[in-house]
């Protein structure tokens, strides 16, 4: 009997409560947006919901801009893999901003990928309030 195929769905993205990686509970989403301002230890990204795939190998990216290591050489982007480990699980992909912000600003790419296939692909634009143009002004009130 062929497997029955994975059902994914993005349950939410944007900037969420400080997640704690040793506890169970994922952070809980604070505002819907891929528009981050640029302070110490915001909290970003997104959390879906994987139905049907139990066992199977969920790989993720996080794609940064350039930035530095502390040998001033370009980080890699940061990947990994986890295994599904229920028939009905949520996973939190998601990354935080640390000293010295100024090397932090810029696109952050997050992708996820199941059996080959890219199922979630977000990105965020972190900048420095005062980057933000006059569109990002109203497009926050909701025009």
């Amino acid at each position: 009997m062929a497997k029955s195929k994975a059902e994914v769905s993005l349950q939410s993205y944007g900037i969420y409560s400080t997640w704690d990686s040793k506890s169970k509970d994922l952070p809980q989403i604070e505002q819907f947006t891929t528009d981050v301002t640029a302070k110490l230890d915001v909290e970003f990204g997104l959390i879906i919901n994987i139905k049907k795939a139990k066992g199977e190998k969920l790989y993720f990216c996080i794609y940064h801009p350039d930035i530095p290591d502390s040998n001033g050489d370009i980080m890699p982007p940061f990947e990994g893999v986890e295994y599904v480990k229920d028939n009905d699980w949520h996973f939190y992909l998601g990354d935080t901003l640390w000293e010295p912000i100024e090397n932090k600003l810029g696109d952050w790419r997050m992708t996820l990928t199941l059996n080959n296939k890219v199922i979630a692909d977000k990105t965020f634009n972190i900048a420095l309030e005062q980057q933000r143009s006059e569109n990002d002004f109203w497009r926050k009130r909701g025009y």
